[in-house]
C-alpha cells in the first residue's frame, strides 16, 4: 500500500512538474493567441487541413476554381479584365509566363498568365500598417492550363493576411475584405465567362 501511494505521488509531482514547465514555456504564447483575431484559429485550422489533404504548402494557401468547359483563354482572359474595370480596381500588369517559357526552352509549354490587380490606395493602406504586406501586393491571379488540358484560376489565399494575427484596424479590415470580394469576383466570374 505504502509503495502504490508512494508512485502515486511521484505520478502527481511529475505531473505538477509538467504543468508548470507547460505554463512557463508555452504561457507567453498562449496570451499571444487570444490577442490575435477571433477568426485566425479556424483560418490556420483550414490551412492545415488543406496540407494534410494536399501534402503540399502552396496547394494548402490559395484559392482555386475551375474554368467551365468551353471557354477559352481568351474568354476567361477578356471576362477577368472587364469585372477588373467594372470593379474599380487596375490591371497593372500582365505575365505571360507559357510565352516565356516557350521562348526560352524552344518548346511550347502549356498557358500560364499571371495578372496583377492593385488598387494604389488600398496598397498604401496595407503598407503603412506594415511593410511585409508588400509581399502581398499586388494581388495576383493566375490562368493555368493544367497537365490534362483543364483551364483553372488560382490566386493566394487573403484570409490569413486578414485575420491571421492581431486584429488589423477597422477600416483596414473592411478594405482588405472588399479587395478579397473583388478579387474572388474576378476569379468566379472569369471562370463562369459571366461578364
Amino acid at each position: 500500500m505504502k509503495a502504490i501511494r508512494n508512485l502515486l505521488a511521484l505520478v502527481g509531482v511529475a505531473a505538477l512538474v509538467l504543468v508548470v514547465y507547460g505554463a512557463t514555456r508555452y504561457g507567453g504564447a498562449i496570451a499571444t493567441l487570444r490577442g490575435f483575431d477571433p477568426q485566425a484559429m479556424s483560418v490556420y485550422s483550414e490551412l492545415v487541413q488543406g496540407l494534410l489533404e494536399s501534402g503540399n504548402s502552396a496547394a494548402a494557401t490559395v484559392w482555386r476554381v475551375k474554368v467551365a468547359e468551353g471557354l477559352t483563354v481568351e474568354d476567361v482572359e477578356e471576362t477577368m479584365r472587364s469585372v477588373a474595370t467594372e470593379l474599380n480596381i487596375k490591371n497593372v500588369g500582365e505575365l505571360a509566363l507559357s510565352e516565356r517559357v516557350s521562348l526560352m526552352s524552344g518548346t511550347p509549354y502549356r498557358h500560364v498568365k499571371v495578372f496583377m490587380f492593385c488598387n494604389a490606395l488600398t496598397a498604401a493602406q496595407m503598407l503603412d500598417y506594415n511593410d511585409a504586406y508588400a509581399a502581398y501586393l499586388p494581388c495576383r491571379i493566375t490562368l493555368v492550363e493544367d497537365k490534362e488540358g483543364q483551364l483553372w484560376l488560382y490566386t493566394l489565399n487573403m484570409d490569413p493576411m486578414i485575420y491571421g494575427g492581431k486584429p488589423l484596424p477597422l477600416p483596414l479590415k473592411r478594405e482588405a475584405l472588399r479587395v478579397k470580394s473583388v478579387i474572388l469576383a474576378i476569379m468566379n466570374r472569369g471562370a463562369a465567362g459571366e461578364v
